[in-house]
C-alpha cells in the first residue's frame, strides 16, 4: 500500500525547509492558513438557496452550515476591502476558473475579446486556440506590445479598442513586469461600450499591498487572479469588480456553470490570507519589489542574462531572463537551468522567470538575495552549493503573518 503520508512528510522537509523557492507562481502558507485547510470544513457543502423548492421555501439545500457561510462572508468583506472592491467572491477553484467567469460574465458569441499575445507573457488561457474551442463564437485578437520594452504599447492598443470595438479587453500576463496605463485604456473602452478587465493572477499579492497599481479604482471594471502567487493563500481565484450588472451575470454562471462546490476550506484558507494581507501586506508588498530590483540588478553583477535592465528590470516581484543569453553564457537551456539549481536545493521555473514572493514572506532582504544570487553564480559555474543554500535557508524564518 502507497504510504501518502510519508511522501508528504518528505516533499515538505525538503520543499519547505531545505529548498530556495523562486518560482514567481509560488508561495508560502502560514501555519493558520494551513491548519484551516486540513480541517472538517474539507468534507463539508453549503449552498444557500432562498427560494421555493417542491412547494416549500428552502433556506440552504444543506444543513449544519451556519460557520460555513459566517466564514465566507469575513473572506468577501475582507476581499472587498483589500481591493477596494464593491463586490467580492472567493468560489472560484482557480485564477483560470475565475478567467472562465470573467468571460462568461462579459461577453457572448459573436464578441471580439483583446488580450496580450503569450509570446508577450500572456496567459496561454486566453489564447485564440483555446477560447473559442471553450465558448463557441468569441473571437480573440491580440493588443499591440512593445517587446523591447516589455510594456503594452498605449497608445495603439486606445486606438485598437476604439477601432474595432470589442466587448472585452483583457490585461495581464503570466510574464509581468510592469503596471499598464489605465486611464487612456478605460476612455478607449468606454468610446467602444468595452469592458475592461484586468487578470492580476501574478500581481495580486502586490496590489494588496498597495504596490504595483491598483486596478480598480485606476479605471478596470473587473479584477480576477489567482491567490496564491504573491497572494499568499491557498490556491483558488477571486473575482472582484464594482460593476452591478456584470456581477450579477458573473454570480448566475457560478452554481452548476462553472463549479458546484466551492471548497469550503480553501475559501476559509484565502479568508485567512486577506486577513494577514491586510495587516502585513504593504510591508511585504513593498519588500516583494524591492527585493526583485536588487535580485536582477545583482544576478546582472555576476554575468546572468537579465532582461530589461534599461527599463530597471521589473517593478513587480518578477525577474526574466533571456534564453539564448542562457545558452550564450552557460550553455544551458532554461530547462537545464531549472534542473542545475534543483540540484542544488533551489528551485526555478524551466521558462526563465524568477520571482521573490517566497523567499520575502520568508524574511529576506537585499542582502539574502545577493547571497542567493552569488550562490546560483556558483551553481552556472559547476560547483555544488548543497549546505550553503541550506545554511541560508536556516536563517529564514515566517514573517508577514499573525504568531502561532
Amino acid at each position: 500500500m502507497p504510504d501518502v503520508p510519508s511522501l508528504v512528510d518528505r516533499h515538505e522537509r525538503w520543499r519547505r525547509d531545505s529548498c530556495l523557492n523562486l518560482q514567481p507562481s509560488e508561495n508560502l502558507l502560514s501555519p493558520q492558513v494551513l491548519r484551516v485547510l486540513g480541517s472538517d470544513l474539507a468534507s463539508r457543502y453549503t449552498l444557500p438557496w432562498n427560494a421555493e423548492y417542491h412547494g416549500a421555501r428552502m433556506k440552504n439545500a444543506y444543513g449544519g452550515t451556519k460557520y460555513l457561510d459566517e466564514i465566507e462572508g469575513i473572506g468577501e468583506r475582507l476581499a472587498r476591502e483589500v481591493f477596494d472592491a464593491k463586490h467580492a467572491s472567493l468560489k472560484p477553484l482557480s485564477g483560470h476558473v475565475a478567467a472562465m467567469l470573467l468571460l462568461t460574465a462579459a461577453t457572448e458569441p459573436g464578441n471580439r475579446i483583446l488580450v496580450i499575445d503569450s509570446k508577450h507573457g500572456g496567459y496561454d488561457g486566453y489564447m485564440p486556440e483555446y477560447v473559442p474551442d471553450v465558448l463557441g463564437g468569441r473571437k480573440v485578437d491580440f493588443l499591440p506590445f512593445r517587446e523591447g520594452a516589455w510594456r503594452l504599447d498605449t497608445a495603439n492598443a486606445a486606438k485598437m479598442i476604439r477601432k474595432t470595438k470589442p466587448r472585452l479587453v483583457v490585461l495581464g500576463q503570466s510574464f509581468l513586469l510592469f503596471p499598464y496605463d489605465l486611464e487612456p485604456l478605460r476612455e478607449a473602452a468606454d468610446a467602444a461600450k468595452a469592458i475592461l478587465g484586468y487578470d492580476g493572477s501574478h500581481v495580486l499579492g502586490l496590489i494588496a499591498g498597495g504596490e504595483f497599481q491598483r486596478p480598480l479604482p485606476e479605471g478596470a471594471d473587473v479584477l480576477v487572479g489567482s491567490t496564491h502567487k504573491s497572494f499568499f493563500g491557498p490556491q483558488g481565484g477571486f473575482f472582484l469588480t464594482n460593476d452591478d450588472a456584470l456581477w450579477e451575470r458573473a454570480k448566475g454562471n457560478l452554481l452548476w456553470r462553472l463549479l458546484d462546490n466551492a471548497h469550503w476550506n480553501r475559501i476559509a484558507g484565502v479568508a485567512q490570507a486577506l486577513a494577514e494581507h491586510k495587516e502585513f501586506g504593504g510591508a511585504y508588498a513593498k519588500q516583494v519589489v524591492r527585493n526583485a530590483r536588487a535580485f536582477a540588478a545583482t544576478l546582472a553583477e555576476r554575468g546572468f542574462p537579465v532582461r530589461f535592465r534599461q527599463e530597471g528590470y521589473t517593478q513587480s516581484h518578477q525577474i526574466l531572463l533571456d534564453e539564448p543569453g542562457l545558452k550564450r553564457s552557460f550553455r544551458m537551456t532554461p530547462q537545464e537551468f531549472s534542473t542545475a539549481m534543483e540540484g542544488n536545493n533551489v528551485i526555478v521555473d524551466a521558462v526563465g522567470r524568477l520571482g521573490t514572493s517566497e523567499v520575502t514572506r520568508l524574511g529576506a532582504t537585499e542582502r539574502d538575495m545577493a547571497d542567493i544570487a552569488e550562490l546560483m553564480g556558483q551553481v552556472v559555474g559547476g560547483k555544488s552549493v548543497k549546505e550553503e543554500v541550506l545554511a541560508l535557508r536556516s536563517r529564514l524564518k515566517l514573517s508577514y503573518a499573525f504568531p502561532e
